[in-house]
């Protein structure tokens, strides 16, 4: 591509199939409404589906939708999860290793029981998802695949050192892999968001003085709202990032600058 070759096209995601993990909701779906705005077919993996909604956005927007119940913590489960995308929607464009879970004990309190569930979840399936997608993606000549860091891949996870050591797992994977696949035409990045305003952070924003701390450390003076990443996400899927490799895109109102 040259700079005559630009335009608004090159954000375009039509054509292309996408694997969402925890699509259905969160933040998750944002991401997938916003894939599927730009024109992408949809694959969400998750344990359960939810009422329609996400189905209905995602047609609404004229995507396909597909749904498969998965515990993508299962060794093996991942490998299925890419097979069926392909067996239903024709291919496999774009990964997005959305799923997650944060699981909170005192540092006395956090142990085994705690750690291995979330280093099967938010790591090592990540891993293996990526891996069956790199493949098939290579084997067709390219692809994207996006990883979903945190605040916490940079600073401590107080009350959850497993949060914050497989988020900064997933930033070092995200390096790695790019190193092996950009010369396969797979771009590899994370998007790191910051404090936004979804279930799993309810009961800090129902808290008056917690959320006062979060906000009064938010440049952009609010919390997130899951539609602040779908942008985010558009980009790094799309031909407009085909030489952005190995990067954490922040999106955090600012967070980290102070």
């Amino acid at each position: 591509m040259n700079i005559e070759d630009f335009s608004n096209d090159l954000f375009s995601l039509a054509g292309r199939v996408a694997i969402v993990t925890g699509g259905n909701t969160g933040l998750g779906r944002a991401f997938t409404v916003a894939l599927a705005a730009a024109g992408a077919d949809i694959f969400v993996a998750a344990l359960t589906d939810d009422d329609g909604t996400t189905r209905r956005l995602v047609e609404e927007r004229g995507g396909r939708y597909e749904f498969m119940g998965a515990d993508i913590a299962e060794r093996g489960i991942p490998g299925r999860v890419v097979s069926e995308c392909v067996a239903r929607l024709g291919s496999i464009d774009i990964l997005i290793n959305s799923a997650g879970i944060c699981l909170l004990a005192d540092v006395d309190d956090f142990d085994r029981e705690l750690w291995d569930p979330m280093l099967a979840v938010n790591l090592t399936a990540a891993f293996e998802l990526a891996h069956e997608a790199g493949k098939r993606m290579a084997r067709n000549g390219g692809g994207k695949i996006i990883n979903i860091a945190s605040l916490f891949s940079f600073l401590g996870g107080r009350s959850s050192p497993a949060y914050a050591a497989t988020k900064a797992g997933i930033v070092g994977f995200t390096k790695a892999y790019c190193d092996e696949l950009a010369g396969r035409g797979i771009q590899v990045n994370a998007i790191a968001p910051g404090y936004f305003a979804t279930a799993i952070t309810e009961a800090t924003r129902s808290d008056d003085d917690a959320s006062r701390r979060v906000i009064e450390h938010i440049p952009a003076g609010r919390w997130g709202d899951p539609a602040d990443l779908m942008g985010a996400v558009v980009f790094l899927a799309s031909r407009a990032s085909d030489y952005v490799n190995g990067h954490v895109l922040v999106v955090d109102g600012g967070y980290l600058v102070r």
